[in-house]
């Protein structure tokens, strides 16, 4: 059961924060919008949350290797981890000008990116900068992408 909750926070918490940090960068980029970034956090936090906790739920069962328990406990995990680690970002946006939160929204999440990668990389007895370093190389990929198509999306109107 132990293994099956620490799976689904994994999961639910890089998606959470790589989704969402994603969506407020290419929504930024193209609307530069609070509002819209704002209703796109909460819109993510529901709908992405379910569907991912779904997804995990559906690949739990389909290994036919988990109790019943163990696939609920999965499942929970994800949506509780992914709803919760999503709507932390709603924060920055409440409080500081649009730009000021998108940069602490980036930073809150390479950090807790960075943190849970070095957790999990002591557990393991892994080299915690290798692990570190490929999580944030993925996540500033996604960053750097979602930034570029939200210009070009923004281009078309």
């Amino acid at each position: 059961m132990k293994l099956s909750i620490i799976k689904g926070f994994s999961f639910g918490l890089t998606s959470g924060i790589i989704t969402t940090l994603g969506l407020i960068v290419g929504l930024h980029s193209s609307t530069h919008s609070r509002t819209v970034v704002i209703g796109g956090i909460l819109v993510i936090a529901i709908a992405d949350a379910l569907s991912d906790a779904l997804g995990i739920h559906i690949s739990e069962e389909s290994e036919n290797k988990h109790t019943h328990k163990e696939v609920w406990a999965a499942t929970f995990s994800t949506f509780l981890s992914k709803f919760v680690f999503a709507l932390t970002f709603v924060i920055p946006f409440l409080l500081f000008q649009l730009s000021t939160a998108i940069i602490v929204s980036i930073t809150w999440g390479l950090s807790l990116i960075a943190l849970f990668s070095y957790y999990m990389a002591s557990q393991q007895e892994k080299k915690s900068y290798k692990v570190i370093l490929e999580h944030l190389t993925i996540a500033v990929f996604v960053i750097i992408i979602t930034h570029y198509v939200g210009d070009w999306v923004a281009g078309l109107g």
